[in-house]
C-alpha cells in the first residue's frame, strides 16, 4: 500500500515528536506543516487527527494543536501493557512462523545491534519487535501495540538518550532463538522480561 501525504506528515511529525525534537506544549501550526510538505490542509489536518488519536497531539480551542506533555506515571500502565499484548502477539506469531519470518527476526536483531545511534536503534527497535509479533495475523492488536511502542518511545528518548550506548541485545538473540525452537513459552517469558527492563 503507497504511503499517502497524510501518512508521510504524520510519521514526520511522530518521530520528531517522539525524538523530543518537537517539545510539550509546541505550537503545530497547519500553514507552516502544508507549506513543508508542499500540499494542502486537507492531508494536514488528516496527520494531526491522527498525531491526536495516539496522544501525541491535542487540539485545544482557540490556541490549536500542540504537542501532549508527557506523563511520566504513565510509563507504568504502558509497560503492563506490553507485556500482555505483545504476549498474546508472540504466541500466536510462534504457531504461525514460516522460515521467512524467522530469516526477517533475525536480520531486524541485527540490524538493531549495528545501529550506532540512540534515533537508528530506538526505530530497528521498534521494527524489531514488530516483526517477531506481525507473524500473529492479528491487525487490531499489533495496531494496539504500534500505539504503545510510540509512547514507550517517548519515554526513552525523555529518559535514556544520554545514557544510551551502543552494544548486543542478548534478549532480543534469546527470543528469535526461542522462537527458532518453536518454544513459545521461553520466547514469551524472556520477552516479559525484557519489556519489564524498560521501567
Amino acid at each position: 500500500m503507497t504511503p499517502t501525504i497524510a501518512d508521510s506528515i504524520y510519521h514526520s511529525l511522530s518521530e520528531r515528536i517522539v525524538a523530543g525534537d518537537l517539545p510539550a506544549g509546541e505550537k503545530l501550526r497547519q500553514d507552516h506543516i502544508a507549506r513543508e510538505f508542499d500540499t494542502s490542509h486537507v492531508p494536514v489536518r488528516e496527520a494531526l487527527l491522527r498525531l491526536e488519536a495516539h496522544g501525541l497531539a491535542q487540539s485545544i480551542p482557540r490556541r490549536g494543536t500542540r504537542v501532549t506533555a508527557q506523563d511520566p506515571s504513565e510509563i507504568h500502565e504502558v509497560i503492563e501493557m506490553r507485556v500482555s499484548l505483545e504476549i498474546l502477539a508472540l504466541t500466536h506469531a510462534v504457531a504461525n512462523l514460516t522460515p521467512q519470518d524467522l530469516d526477517a527476526a533475525d536480520a531486524a536483531r541485527i540490524a538493531c545491534d549495528e545501529a550506532d545511534s540512540m534515533i537508528v536503534w530506538e526505530k530497528l527497535n521498534r521494527r524489531f519487535h514488530r516483526v517477531i509479533l506481525t507473524p500473529c495475523a492479528m491487525p487490531r492488536l499489533l495496531a494496539a501495540i504500534d500505539d504503545l511502542h510510540i509512547a514507550s518511545a517517548r519515554h526513552l528518548f525523555a529518559n535514556w538518550q544520554h545514557r544510551w550506548s551502543r552494544r548486543t541485545d542478548k534478549d532480543h538473540a534469546a527470543i528469535v532463538h526461542a522462537m527458532a525452537r518453536r518454544d513459545a513459552a521461553a520466547a514469551c517469558e524472556i520477552l516479559r522480561r525484557h519489556l519489564r527492563r524498560v521501567r
